[in-house]
Formats: C-alpha cells, sequence, structure tokens
C-alpha cells in the first residue's frame, strides 16, 4: 500500500495534541488515520523523553506519568535509540543547527521515509534533508 503515508512527530507535535494548542486537530487527525491504519506514525524516545521532562518541569511527576500512560494508548510506533539512531543523529547534529533530539527526529525520518510534523521553526535547518508538515502557529 504506497499510498500510507508515515510521519515522525516530535515533541512540539505531541505537547500541541496533550494540551491543547493550535496544532492539536491535525495531530488528532493524523492520529485518527493511524488507528485505521491509513497512516503510520513513529516517535523517537528522545522527543518521549523531552515531552516528559517538560511535563514534569511545568506540572509536577503525577502528570508526567499521566501523560505517559495517555501516550502508551495512542497508535504510536516508539523508536529506540540505538547504535545506529545514535550516529545517524550524531551525524545530523553535528551539521545543522537543532537539538540533538530533534536530530532523532530527523534521523527518524529518513530512514522511515517519514514526514515530520512539527511546528518547531528549529526544523527550517533541515528543510533540504527531509520533508516536513508544518503545524498551524497561533
Amino acid at each position: 500500500m504506497s499510498d500510507i503515508r508515515t510521519y515522525v512527530l516530535d515533541s512540539f507535535a505531541i505537547l500541541a495534541y496533550l494540551e491543547g494548542e493550535v496544532g492539536m486537530e491535525t495531530v488528532k487527525a493524523k492520529l485518527r488515520q493511524a488507528e485505521i491504519d491509513k497512516c503510520v506514525i513513529f516517535l523517537s524516545i528522545t522527543s518521549l523523553g523531552e515531552v516528559l521532562y517538560i511535563t514534569e518541569r511545568e506540572r509536577g511527576i503525577t502528570q508526567a506519568r499521566a501523560v505517559l500512560a495517555t501516550i502508551d494508548q495512542l497508535p504510536i510506533h516508539l523508536l529506540t535509540a540505538d547504535r545506529q539512531a545514535v550516529l545517524a543523529a550524531a551525524h545530523i547534529k553535528a551539521s545543522h543547527r537543532l537539538s540533538y533530539a530533534d536530530a532523532f527526529v530527523v534521523a527518524a525520518a529518513q530512514e522511515h521515509q517519514a514526514i515530520i510534523l512539527t511546528g518547531d521553526p528549529e526544523f527550517r535547518s533541515v528543510e533540504r534533508l527531509i520533508t516536513i508538515e508544518w503545524l498551524p502557529q497561533s
């Protein structure tokens, strides 16, 4: 089925969904598509970590645990940070202005021929490397 799109979400996209921000509806629509096998969604373990530390810092450990439980129920495939992923992310980070966690997102998108779903302007530095679907901004 070549018409099935593949996406990699970053922490920006997950937080928009969880916190009811401007891009929430777009993320929700992708998740609905994934539930009925119309697309595939990946999340890097490093992006998961970002979401959890931001949530814990802003709202406490109880809320971070609740967020993890919510994410675990979503139709998302979690990508681990194995040696290949670390080397690919390090290579991307070495030559582009973006966070190390976001370099994992780019590496995952390259590996899976996926579209990155984000609203984070940091990804503008890698637009030539991968396809980005930009979430609406407030």
